[in-house]
């Protein structure tokens, strides 16, 4: 948790950050990433600005104080509506509002925001410029490296020069093109192939931007090596939330140079009581522990914490005993310490 009054170093934070992902990285999972890493940046799902402005869906906002630093992305594309979210989200506590040019959705499509946005970087100039006119933190972009027949190398630079000339200075790049025709928003996820070397001449075209790549990375070795190559940070997705603990466990002293790698046993006793909590403000089992399913990949045991928790966790008056039960059925480490 950070110090009461003392706002976290976002930028620094930036140096690895678990991507924003609908349906999973809801404040539930975000609660848990926290306990496994003190420093690494955590965002939201996406949340548009018209639920927030015309729809009134406040409780999309929610999250504990312990998820500091943590950032809020949106969606849209309506510049004084943007504005007004992200006046929104500041005033919830966020420490950073990002804005979506990456998702490629036929929902996000539709809506005229996301990746298409790409396709109009004057229009997202001016949603930059109204957001950071009014908020105090720091407004960011994440977008692609094209979409459909762009030219990446024509279109990435260009993209980046109008977000600089609007007052944005730090930017994640997913290094993937997304086609908004043809493919599904999973297969966008795979099959335009990654091009981590033009992102990597996008910083030493624009070395006075921030700027994080995402997109296939897996490891935090690879992490490492973006950030030995020069660039500012790094964003993790699927890998972060399917086995969260071989990304976030040592991501303090390796990544951030602050402190030991923290346990995954300690993580599951720190979340026994937000569980209890959440369960007693009428919560679900299920809505914790789905995210808590990967914490032991690749361990002895991980199949039956997996099994126990999937199978149990929607159960009537399921509860925290089911989690140390489960528990109980990893195998133990040296390294790891009583928790439960």
């Amino acid at each position: 948790m950070i110090e009461k009054n003392k706002k976290p170093n976002v930028s620094n934070a930036s140096r690895l950050a678990v991507a924003p992902m609908m349906d999973w990285t809801d404040r539930h999972c975000r609660y848990l990433h926290r306990l496994l890493s003190r420093n690494t940046l955590l965002y939201t799902e996406m949340v548009t600005a018209p639920a927030l402005v015309r729809g009134g869906a406040l409780h999309l906002l929610d999250f504990s104080p312990q998820e500091h630093p943590v950032a809020l992305q949106l969606g849209g594309s309506d510049p004084a509506e943007l504005a007004e979210a992200a006046r929104i989200g500041a005033q919830a506590g966020y420490d950073e509002i990002n804005l979506n040019v990456g998702c490629p959705s036929d929902r996000v499509q539709s809506g005229a925001f996301g990746a298409v946005l790409m396709l109009e970087p004057g229009l997202v100039a001016e949603c930059v410029a109204a957001m950071r006119e009014a908020v105090e933190v720091e407004v960011t972009v994440k977008c692609r490296i094209g979409v459909d027949d762009q030219d990446p190398d024509t279109c990435l630079p260009a993209f980046l020069e109008r977000m600089r000339d609007a007052g944005c200075r730090r930017i994640t790049i997913h290094a993937r093109k997304a086609w908004l025709q043809g493919l599904s928003p999973k297969e966008n996820r795979d099959i335009p192939p990654l091009d981590y070397d033009l992102v990597r001449r996008m910083k030493q075209a624009f070395p006075d931007l921030h700027l994080s790549i995402n997109g296939g990375i897996t490891s935090l070795g690879q992490a490492r090596s973006f950030l030995e190559q020069g660039l500012d940070g790094v964003m993790i997705g699927r890998a972060a939330y399917h086995d969260p603990a071989s990304i976030l466990c040592a991501a303090d002293p390796l990544i951030f140079g602050q402190g030991d790698a923290s346990d995954p046993v300690a993580a599951v006793g720190a979340m026994l009581p937000y569980i209890d909590a959440h369960l007693g403000s009428g919560g679900k089992l299920h809505q914790v522990t789905r995210h808590m399913l990967g914490l032991f990949a690749g361990r002895p045991g991980a199949r039956a914490w997996r099994r126990l928790l999937s199978e149990g966790a929607h159960r009537p008056g399921a509860g925290s005993a089911l989690v140390q039960e489960a528990l109980a059925m990893v195998a133990p480490l040296p390294s790891d310490r009583e928790a439960v």
